[in-house]
């Protein structure tokens, strides 16, 4: 083994051509952004005869080798740009290497004018493997969150929770800058301000050199970046004004933030820091009714009560690159940050009462009760990052990375019943708290070559290890004692331990107007999950582990420089939460108790699309994909009846989902000064399973809008209408209704555009609409019915001032949590 590690590193480290070679790197010319995918094709300059083509990797590089003595000229394109030629190469001896250096492509003839005149691109770029999205055009995300910019991509949802879906599931991977981020996506991308993000690229069907996590594929989150030496300073301040609708809510709530980033590059350096503080309150309320049937006894309990969240986020950011020379890249990074987040659920139950028998019996008893009910999340992070980069002289590359993140999460819920009108009266008091340390590692290695003329060959290996710890306690006072007891059945301590091991190797190049992928990623998982109750009786550890292939491929053909069409096909995993996993039950609120499966399967997937986008004139665009989705091992939360007025809320394998759908955009510009673009989803979604003994079988026609209208008044001033709209889907035991979302955005630009304001109206509805509220149905014939809607903040009015100090392009680059915000 050592033998021929050894003998590996010596060729991949010594081995020359036997002919000459052609390098370079390809960019957008307006921002000096690398462009994946473009194509280089080499031609004999004597005939016209094409002798190979390649394209780009992730930094826009690519390698022509094996070329024999003679005359050349390389053609440089990408779809949407301007081609460039470069003549004259001359190979005239063997071994000459020939760097063309970087070459800036512009954007295309039918957008032209739009870049010259407007300086502006096009709102989205379609490539072979995924979409990306200029988040420059969304304004109705200024001043906001990742999660505002993501609300404009036509593939992504978010509902009246909060939780953000791609193409209808919520199982998605996020990376920050091409480096993976294990987290909560909707946790994540509340944290990383909007002002900070260049583009999104979406990757609906990732090849094997991406962590097959990620059940709708991978969003890719881009910061800002340049390439001029000198510094970079920009300075962002956000003011909510006074909340027009209160919903009876207890305290006034507050939107506020303040984001700055530093970027200093200078010569072998690049230097980031990045600060930000961010109040985000949201009030609403909530209306509900719940029954439970036990032995033909109906207990009803209908309420309503406030239902609001403060939340709170400021973090530190450093990343410092040292480049010594063009063969060798350090990076070092690190991420420090706080977060809480409080929900306020403070509800009078107003008419609790019992009937038998269940079908038009007497009523028992009638009494109503109010729930104060606080529940506070927590979460502390440290992390940092080493990253190194080596191009070694045949072109190859050799790129390492290692994270090491501790995160600290946990915080109490308070549940107390009191008396109603005369809430001096303490029916019952529970407090449960939580402490969960978390440690997580990656050490990944990517090497990329190209031994073929046929393409790009990358291999690559990842480890991965996190170490997650719980400790649950639940008490619950005696009224009689005064002292807070624990409860044995709703305290435990877990611990999660998850290794993988993978590895992937993957092909891809470019034949004429061909471009293809193919590759295969194994990964070994190990997973344990020790389970212990607090009076020592249970003492287990669960174990699951496998072995398995993510293969994936994708192929795509080009037609006159303005049409595509894509193939693609792409195994998946959703791996599970230490949350969903402990069945201990935490108390959620008065009605409803949380419990995972310690037994719980990872979701397994297979993703096929084909695709068309089409470029037309003046800058529109169009573009269709269709998909078929198939999950096995589907996690779903479902209820059972824990007692008469308490539902059991648990994570569970239901069985199999298939989605089938399509994926419309369209960017269209019928005036100068009139840009709009819309996106729709719409697909079948289909469940079918079982769950505690009973048949799951439901099937919707499910689709969302995201549309955005602009219009230029002027060269500095600009308004932008949005819509976001999610029609009723359905559950493994219900459904969740219509959510929709208008918002309107003035721009305005002052000093040479140094300065920035945004006048946003968000959540419009005058009294009129019923915009952002969402109602959640779910129910068991025979056994239970459970609706709430959810009403929350409308109207809502803020301002965004954005200063930039100097006229040089943003080159930060940060890190973020991998593991800890999966788990918040």
């Amino acid at each position: 083994m050592r033998i021929f590690i050894a003998a590996f590193l010596f060729f991949i480290t010594f081995s020359t051509n036997s002919f000459g070679q052609l390098s370079g790197k390809f960019v957008d010319a307006s921002n000096n952004y690398p462009l994946e995918y473009a194509t280089a094709a080499l031609f004999d300059q004597e005939n016209g005869t094409l002798i190979t083509g390649v394209i780009t990797d992730i930094d826009g590089l690519f390698l022509i080798d094996d070329i024999k003595k003679g005359t050349y000229y390389l053609e440089a394109s990408f779809i949407g740009y301007n081609s460039q030629t470069v003549r004259d190469i001359i190979i005239d001896s063997k071994n000459e290497e020939i760097d063309l250096g970087t070459l800036a492509l512009t954007i295309g003839e039918n957008q032209l004018e739009e870049v010259v005149v407007e300086g502006e691109m096009a709102t989205v770029i379609n490539k072979i493997d995924r979409q990306v999205f200029d988040a420059k055009q969304f304004q109705n995300s200024q001043g906001g969150t990742a999660t505002d910019v993501l609300r404009n991509v036509p593939a992504v949802s978010v509902n009246g929770l909060g939780e953000i879906s791609v193409r209808g599931s919520t199982g998605f991977v996020v990376l920050l800058n091409g480096k993976p981020v294990q987290g909560s996506a909707s946790t994540l991308l509340n944290q990383l301000p909007a002002n900070a993000i260049e583009r999104v690229e979406l990757i609906t069907a990732p090849s094997a050199r991406y962590d097959p996590e990620g059940k709708a594929g991978i969003l890719n989150i881009l910061t800002k970046k340049g390439a001029a030496d000198g510094s970079f300073a920009q300075f962002n301040l956000k003011g909510g004004f006074p909340s027009i609708e209160r919903y009876g809510n207890a305290e006034a709530h507050q939107r506020y933030g303040i984001d700055g980033t530093y970027n200093i590059r200078k010569g072998n350096w690049n230097i980031s820091l990045g600060a930000n503080y961010q109040r985000n309150d949201l009030g609403g309320r909530r209306e509900g009714d719940v029954f439970t049937i036990i032995q033909d006894t109906l207990t009803r309990f209908p309420s309503s009560g406030e239902r609001s969240f403060d939340e709170l986020n400021y973090s530190g950011r450093f990343t410092v690159d040292f480049t010594p020379d063009s063969l060798n890249t350090f990076s070092l990074g690190f991420y420090a940050g706080k977060r809480s987040k409080d929900r306020t659920a403070d509800i009078l139950y107003f008419d609790n009462h019992a009937i038998t028998p269940a079908d038009g019996g007497e009523r028992l008893y009638t009494l109503q009760y109010f729930n104060e009910n606080l529940r506070i999340r927590r979460g502390d992070f440290v992390l940092g990052s080493i990253d190194y980069a080596h191009t070694f002289g045949d072109g190859s590359k050799l790129s390492t990375s290692f994270l090491h993140e501790y995160t600290l999460l946990g915080g109490p819920t308070t549940n107390q019943n009191l008396g109603f009108p005369n809430t001096n009266i303490v029916l019952q008091d529970e407090f449960n708290t939580n402490d969960n340390p978390l440690n997580g590692i990656r050490f990944q290695a990517d090497y990329v070559w190209k031994p073929w003329s046929i393409g790009q060959l990358e291999t690559g290996y990842q480890y991965r290890y996190l170490d997650h710890t719980g400790d649950f306690v639940y008490e619950r006072l005696n009224n009689t004692t005064g002292i807070f007891e624990l409860i044995p059945e709703f305290s435990s301590e877990v611990d999660l331990r998850r290794t993988l091991h993978s590895g992937y190797a993957q092909l891809s190049g470019s034949k004429g107007k061909w471009d293809y992928t193919a590759g295969t990623r194994v990964e070994a998982m190990q997973r344990d999950f020790d389970l212990r109750d607090k009076t020592n009786t249970i003492d287990t550890t669960y174990v699951y582990n496998y072995v398995k292939l993510f293969p994936s491929a994708s192929l795509q053909y080009t037609f006159a420089d303005i049409t595509k069409l894509k193939a693609a096909y792409s195994k998946r995993v959703e791996r599970t939460t230490t949350f969903k996993m402990n069945p201990f039950p935490e108390r959620e609120h008065s009605e409803t108790l949380e419990q995972g499966d310690p037994t719980l399967r990872p979701e397994f997937i297979d993703l096929f699309e084909v695709g068309i986008s089409k470029n037309l004139h003046q800058g529109n665009s169009v573009f269709a994909t269709a998909y078929y989705r198939n999950t096995e091992n589907l996690v779903n939360r479902v209820n059972t009846v824990f007692n008469d007025t308490i539902l059991n809320r648990i994570y569970s394998n239901v069985g199999k989902a298939k989605a089938f759908g399509v994926e419309l955009g369209a960017e269209l510009k019928p005036l100068k000064n009139w840009k709009n673009f819309i996106g729709a989803n719409l697909y079948k979604y289909r469940i079918d399973g079982n769950f505690d003994n009973r048949t799951v079988e439901t099937e919707a026609f499910i689709y969302s809008i995201n549309a955005n209208s602009t219009i230029d008044f002027s060269d500095t001033a600009s308004a932008q209408f949005t819509l976001n709209y999610l029609s009723a889907q359905n559950t493994a035991q219900g459904e969740d209704s219509r959510f929709y979302s208008p918002n309107l955005t003035l721009r305005k630009t002052f000093f040479d555009d140094r300065l920035t304001a945004t006048l946003q109206w968000q959540n419009i509805d005058l009294g009129l609409l019923d915009s952002n509220e969402q109602r959640i149905t779910t129910f068991r014939d025979g056994e239970f019915f459970t609706t709430t809607n959810y009403v929350y903040e409308v109207d809502m009015v803020i301002l965004n001032l954005t200063y930039t100090f100097n006229r040089n392009t943003d080159k930060s680059r940060f890190i973020d949590s991998e593991f800890g915000k999966k788990e918040f």
